[in-house]
């Protein structure tokens, strides 16, 4: 019986058969790849999916946080309905929520479209713009802590030249919430106008030449032609500030401290206060995996919706 040979080899073998060494060189790659990975692995298996697990247990458990877990089912989850100060809670996130999105987005294009310019230090002003989003968050507060001042502020010292008599910004309840928006649009939208900045120049200029040829003014060109071509990154700019908008804390912590009158406790602060202040850690959990459940449900909304406005070019 006689083989055919090709090549030097065997009919049907291929040239990795004739490389013994080459599938134990595939096992050392693989193995260094794993060992380059492993940090960021165990970290994400250690810091963030170990404590998601005990926190899903502790939401069925009545525990402090130092007792011993006792297992209650679903009471931590039924008690909810029936918590006043949490129903408040909710509603002041979304109060908060309804300001500082379009505030941080509409500001944050407008700078974009600024930073387009051909404007003299033009990167001076962009990285000034941007350096609050990197500044430590108890700094910017206790910085705006002090620009809110009834009596020393900055901000009512300038509305006293004019004749106004500024409030007790972070003392009173009808303007303690506005003036955390405020500070939070402040020191964050340097990220949408990064985001946008990015989407604009990647704009093709040919189609606003196009658009200025045709006779279409400065809003039209903006609503014709750069809005629609900036959709996927107003898109993702949505969800991103939207989930930031049910995580902020550290302003309120510094700032208000949830006061007054409980006029800017929002929900991850009355998390936080039931967790560490209160020593109910198995109702915190329940909460964590409600505003968890709730984030994830509208951003699978919003990522449904963007079907019928994203315009991916």
């Amino acid at each position: 019986m006689s083989v055919k040979v090709t090549n030097g080899l065997p009919a049907g073998a291929s040239a990795a058969d004739a490389q013994p060494g080459r599938p134990r060189r595939h096992r050392r790659q693989a193995l260094e790849g794993w060992l380059f990975i492993a940090p960021v692995v165990l970290g994400i298996l250690v810091f963030q999916f170990l404590p998601v697990m005990v926190s899903v247990y502790a939401s069925f458990t009545d525990w402090s946080g130092l007792s011993e877990p006792e297992f209650i089912g679903l009471d931590n989850y039924r008690r909810m309905p029936d918590d006043p100060l949490l129903l408040e809670t909710i509603a002041n996130t979304f109060y908060f929520s309804a300001g500082f999105i379009p505030l941080s987005i509409g500001l944050g294009l407008g700078l974009a479209l600024l930073c387009t310019g051909r404007i003299r230090g033009i990167a001076f002003f962009r990285t000034a713009f941007f350096v609050p989003y990197v500044v430590n968050i108890v700094a910017v507060s206790l910085i705006w802590f002090w620009f809110y001042s009834p009596s020393q502020g900055v901000i009512n010292g300038l509305l006293s030249l004019v004749g106004v008599d500024g409030p007790a910004w972070l003392a009173d309840s009808s303007w303690a919430m506005p003036a955390v928006i405020i500070t939070s649009v402040w020191q964050g939208v340097g990220y949408p106008m990064i985001i946008l900045l990015g989407g604009l120049q990647g704009i093709p200029t040919s189609l606003t030449e196009a658009a200025t040829i045709d006779g279409a003014s400065a809003f039209r060109r903006l609503r014709s032609v750069t809005l629609p071509l900036l959709t996927p990154h107003l898109f993702f700019l949505l969800i991103t500030q939207f989930i930031s908008s049910f995580q902020i804390f550290g302003i309120i912590f510094v700032m208000t401290s949830g006061g007054p009158a409980n006029a800017t406790t929002v929900y991850i602060y009355y998390l936080y206060q039931n967790a560490f202040a209160y020593g109910r850690m198995g109702y915190a959990s329940a909460l964590a995996m409600v505003l968890f459940l709730f984030i994830g449900l509208i951003t699978a909304v919003q990522w449904r919706l963007q079907r019928r406005w994203v315009f991916y070019g």
